[in-house]
């Protein structure tokens, strides 16, 4: 006879398992069902399940940024809505001041309910599902909504705060199209933007038929209970790693001449750390503002990285750690700073600033060379790959995404059937990798050709600061953009901008090599 007083290890692995399961499954539903490049190919979307406070249980292995974050929309929406919400219901949210990352990162979230004997359902939710994903363009002012040079908010695409997407079963488009309409700068391409969302209702909707599975093999009662023994395993794991780490702080200078400051203490007594970080810069008047979520992600990403055991990434993670993000800083800021670079640029940064602290790894490329290109009737998105750091005891990998990002690129031959641009060359970008004891890997090099006139976007790091070494390790090289137009004149670009480009114009990204660590002996 099996108990839910304490958990019996053989059913924890089992559950442990099973709740992975069911966000992978609901990943599956959602790449086979997307239409857009950017969820479809470029895998960048993330689902995870939630307990009946939103806090989070499991999730497939997807995007760091987006899992670290997505309970905060979740306790949003039950802050938000409560007692209101209902069956059949979906409801849409990609504010960064309520647990979003950045705009065009949009989360679906479903509450699941349980019907009772007479069919009468439960007054809440016993669990919610969500999927993230990343829509290749949600308006602003520049196509694929990533602009480089955005001060507000509003200017980087439309907002949704806990919009009721599906009513009762019942897909509200109409209601849908109007908002992606009515701003002051709309989405241009609402058909993709609908069918994406229609892949995430279907994908939470699989991830609620297969909790209610569970509920119905294993009873309630044992499945929210080992949902708790879960959490808890994951917070004594993190507890054990934290016992054999030692106080550290570090200062990291971006290329915008913005610095996060962080101060890691120990605390031996409970295996507990404070993380701090105060005298960071000031909420910025760019778009390199990370909202609270994104840093309370990468903090909580850095600590799983630590734990050797094979765990999910859920709340429980979290439970050991004291996070100060004062408000008003650039990793706390308030409405209605930018935030579309804090997401993919400032979070590498912050994770960076960490491992340094802490003295176990050095840079990473430390950005994810975001660009985009597009006009009214081509919208793309992609990030692009780099040099990791070395570690105490490991070389860094060779043109790799690293840390909160985790997409792939898209195949030559989708990319340049879908848009009007030929991938002219990809390749390694040689000694480009801090050299140590370990060295760190190498960057890539990446030429697209356009093939007609479009506005293209990189939105970038490390290309006036190089990712830093440890230990004597050497810095890795800093990255380079630059295009060359086809009467072979070359322009240099800045780590942000937005260019036009010409029938045969080539766009070329030089990516970040890692640090290396310690002395080569």
């Amino acid at each position: 006879m099996y108990t839910t007083a304490k958990p019996d290890p053989v059913r924890l692995e089992i559950f442990k398992n099973l709740y992975q399961f069911i966000a992978e499954q609901m990943g599956i539903v959602l790449q086979n069902t997307a239409t857009s490049v950017n969820i479809k190919e470029r895998l960048d979307f993330s689902c995870a399940i939630f307990d009946s406070s939103g806090l989070l249980v499991a999730n497939a292995p997807h995007i760091p940024v987006h899992l670290g974050s997505m309970s905060e929309s979740v306790r949003s929406l039950i802050n938000d809505k409560g007692y209101t919400l209902k069956p059949g219901n979906v409801y849409l949210s990609n504010n960064p001041y309520n647990g979003g990352t950045h705009l065009p990162d949009v989360t679906a979230i479903t509450p699941v309910f349980l019907e009772s004997s007479d069919n009468n359902p439960c007054p809440m939710p016993i669990f919610f599902v969500a999927s993230r994903g990343h829509q290749a363009d949600i308006g602003g002012i520049t196509p694929g909504s990533m602009p480089p040079h955005s001060n507000t908010v509003e200017e980087e695409g439309i907002l949704f705060d806990n919009f009721l997407l599906v009513e009762e079963g019942d897909f509200r488009e109409t209601a849908v199209r109007k908002h992606l309409a009515n701003h002051t700068y709309p989405a241009r391409n609402p058909d993709q933007n609908i069918a994406d969302f229609k892949a995430q209702i279907a994908a939470n909707e699989r991830g609620l038929q297969e909790l209610c599975k569970m509920v119905s093999q294993y009873k309630l009662d044992t499945v929210q209970a080992y949902m708790t023994f879960v959490q808890a395993n994951a917070e004594e794991s993190v507890r054990r790693a934290i016992a054999v780490l030692k106080d550290g702080s570090f200062t990291y200078k971006m290329d915008n001449d913005a610095q996060i400051k962080v101060k890691v203490t120990i605390h031996p007594e409970n295996r507990s750390a404070t993380i701090d970080f105060t005298g960071t810069s000031l909420q910025l008047n760019s778009n390199f503002n990370a909202p609270k979520a994104v840093t309370q992600a990468a903090v909580l990403y850095v600590f799983r990285t630590l734990v050797d055991d094979n765990i999910p990434l859920n709340a429980g993670c979290l439970n050991p750690l004291e996070i100060i993000i004062p408000v008003g800083c650039m990793l706390n800021p308030t409405y209605p700073a930018a935030v579309v670079a804090g997401n993919v640029e400032t979070s590498q940064t912050i994770v960076d600033a960490l491992y340094g602290a802490l003295g176990v790894m050095a840079a990473s490329q430390g950005t994810m060379n975001n660009f985009t290109f597009g006009n009214e009737q081509y919208q793309y998105y992609e990030t692009i790959c780099g040099g990791s750091g070395a570690g105490i005891n490991f070389d860094g990998t060779d043109g790799v995404h690293s840390h909160m990002t985790n997409s792939r690129l898209t195949d030559p031959e989708v990319l340049e059937t879908r848009y009007p641009v030929l991938l002219e060359s990809f390749s390694l970008r040689p000694d480009s990798g801090g050299k140590g004891k370990y060295s760190g890997g190498n960057g890539v090099v990446r030429r697209i050709r356009f093939l007609e006139p479009m506005t293209a976007n990189i939105l970038s790091s490390h290309r006036l600061v190089p990712p830093f070494g440890l230990n004597g390790g050497e810095a890795g090289k800093v990255g380079r953009n630059w295009i060359q137009r086809q009467n072979g004149i070359e322009e240099n670009l800045g780590s942000t901008a937005t260019v036009q480009m010409k029938n045969g114009d080539i766009f070329v990204i030089e990516t970040p090599g890692g640090g290396g660590f310690g002395k080569v002996s």
